[in-house]
């Protein structure tokens, strides 16, 4: 990934009729080689910048695209000396009328508007025309219910154009509020670079965002930054995986992985009623237990409340991303809180159920010790919290059902977890799951530790595995407050009422999920379709439910306790 960090000019500098030089390692490539791997060197990885033409022609499917508002004038608003010529000369340069195209187009016969910015236009700078074809064509799109796929790269506000520049950044994100209330899906494709007024704008307000490997991605750009303020940054920063790992984009594609990657998106989107929309011919499925797990389950001795605590905490336990890879299809992980980071304490992102496009949220505790400290052990920052409630506001906005799995000993509760707002963010997602006009399925798979579990699992049913726990508190903590002896946890553990029976008679879960044994691997297939038939039951249940009497039923089983 290293070339990727170096400075991308905006041509290729030409070697001869049939070849080119990679600007990033310097070898001389072959040009119908490179367009065959998409515009990528095929001796370092290295990006190139892509003519529209030629995006069109990677993702778009042939003869469809329709470009639209070809015949928008330019004008010269603040009488800037020589503007006129300098957009005279892009013209005949490009063969474009702007730095964006943009209109209509199918991807795998799945309709979409389609915008692709072009850095050879005064470097995709963002001047009024470029505001005003992105605004009519998301109206546009927003008058004919299509999703909106845009292309970004910019080097930010059109200097020449001055305040009527900057106005662009308001009027595109004014017609995208739009776009979104309408309940419309729009994604944005960042490429490189990605920076200023368009960063500041519509790069950045879509549903599901995606990068370019390597893309330069920032607000101010590193040039301006170092003659500012005199920093200098290091290497690798503002790119695409700088702000994966700050939580700023849901995910990074390959080109050779784009074209196909829109089509998944444009389909889970794809408009839908009701919350079972299964695949007929998966849906006579047998989901029961092998006779080899029932045979298991016939020998499995009943644990104690201590038996479970500790049974809830084995490493090997089957982790939520287990269930994950058995019981959905296609899942694609989304990632990041659009604030601060990327937890890696929650998975989640959105799968199929049997054809039913769904939202699967997951506390991850690891599956050895290095994932475990990957995932800090499953407890949650407050960044995982706020990714997790993004994902499920977003499911709201396009009607797809919730499913969490949790298994966390808390929330974590470090001095940077304090500083950034644990507390605030578990209220946060409490007072927002508490409302979500979508069904909301919660799984209590492992521990469920206090308002750390909470915080995903207010939902209109609970579920537990039968071995699992939720509790208050550890039974640890609980003994050393009322009775200033951790170490009578075992003794506390059996009057908490913390097990998955217990729940089920005090009315706080719904159903108790047999485990054969034990959540271990060779369980795995057998619950996962328990799980899965039952899923499937409970959207059957909620199927011609309004969001309103969805919401409703969730605050009056909570408002019961």
């Amino acid at each position: 990934m290293a070339s990727f960090f170096k400075k991308k000019p905006e041509t290729t500098e030409a070697a001869g009729p049939e070849t080119i030089v990679c600007p990033a390692c310097g070898r001389e490539i072959s040009k119908k080689e490179a367009e065959k791997n998409k515009y990528v060197c095929y001796e370092c990885g290295s990006y190139f910048r892509v003519r529209t033409k030629n995006r069109i022609k990677m993702v778009a499917d042939a003869g469809t695209f329709e470009p639209w508002f070809e015949d928008l004038e330019s004008a010269n608003p603040l009488d800037f000396p020589g503007y006129e010529e300098k957009i005279a000369a892009a013209k005949e340069k490009t063969r474009l009328h702007e730095a964006v195209t943009i209109g209509r187009c199918q991807i795998y016969g799945e309709e979409t508007v389609l915008g692709i910015c072009d850095a050879r236009f005064l470097m995709s700078s963002m001047g009024h025309v470029v505001g005003e074809k992105i605004a009519l064509a998301v109206e546009r799109a927003t008058e004919r219910k299509l999703p909106v796929i845009l292309f970004c790269c910019s080097g930010g506000a059109r200097m020449q154009e001055g305040i009527v520049s900057l106005m662009q950044m308001a009027k595109t994100s004014a017609a995208l509020k739009r776009h979104s209330d309408a309940g419309l899906l729009y994604v944005p494709v960042l490429t490189d670079p990605t920076t200023g007024g368009v960063t500041a704008s519509f790069a950045m307000l879509g549903d599901i965002i995606l990068a370019e490997p390597g893309a330069l991605i920032g607000f101010a750009g590193p040039r301006v930054i170092e003659q500012t303020i005199g920093q200098k940054l290091p290497e690798g920063f503002q790119r695409a995986e700088f702000q994966l790992e700050h939580g700023f984009v849901d995910a990074i594609v390959e080109r050779k992985d784009l074209k196909m990657t829109l089509y998944r998106i444009l389909e889970l989107h794809r408009a839908r009623t009701g919350y079972a929309n299964f695949d007929p011919l998966r849906d006579a499925e047998c989901l029961q237990p092998t006779e080899l797990m029932k045979e298991r389950a016939t020998k499995a001795k009943p644990l104690s409340a201590w038996e479970k605590v500790k049974a809830a905490r084995k490493v090997e336990r089957l982790a939520s991303v287990d269930y994950m890879d058995q019981i959905f299809d296609h899942f694609m992980e989304l990632h990041g809180d659009r604030q601060f980071r990327d937890d890696p304490a929650i998975v989640g992102g959105i799968a199929y159920l049997d054809g039913q496009p769904v939202t699967v949220i997951g506390v991850h505790k690891g599956k050895d010790l290095k994932d475990c400290m990957r995932h800090n052990y499953g407890m949650p920052s407050p960044e995982g919290y706020r990714k997790a409630l993004r994902l499920m506001k977003q499911a709201e906005k396009f009607h797809r059902p919730v499913i969490t799995f949790v298994n966390t000993s808390g929330a974590f509760c470090g001095m940077e977890a304090e500083e950034r707002g644990q507390g605030e963010a578990i209220a946060r997602n409490l007072y927002e799951m508490a409302a979500l006009k979508t069904p909301v399925l919660c799984l209590m798979i492992g521990e469920g530790g206090s308002g750390g579990a909470l915080a995903l699992a207010v939902g209109n049913e609970v579920w537990m595995l039968e071995n699992a726990t939720y509790s208050v508190l550890s039974p640890e903590g609980f003994a050393s407050i009322l009775w200033k002896d951790g170490k009578r946890a075992k003794e506390a553990s059996g009057v908490m009422k913390i097990t998955a029976h217990d729940l089920k008679e005090l009315g706080v879960v719904e159903e108790v999920i047999p485990e054969y044994g034990m959540a271990d691997e060779p369980a795995l297939e057998s619950i996962s379709r328990y799980m899965k038939g039952h899923m499937k039951e409970f959207l059957k249940k909620q199927d011609k439910k309004t969001g309103e009497q969805l919401a409703a039923e969730r605050y009056a089983r909570f408002r019961a306790f």
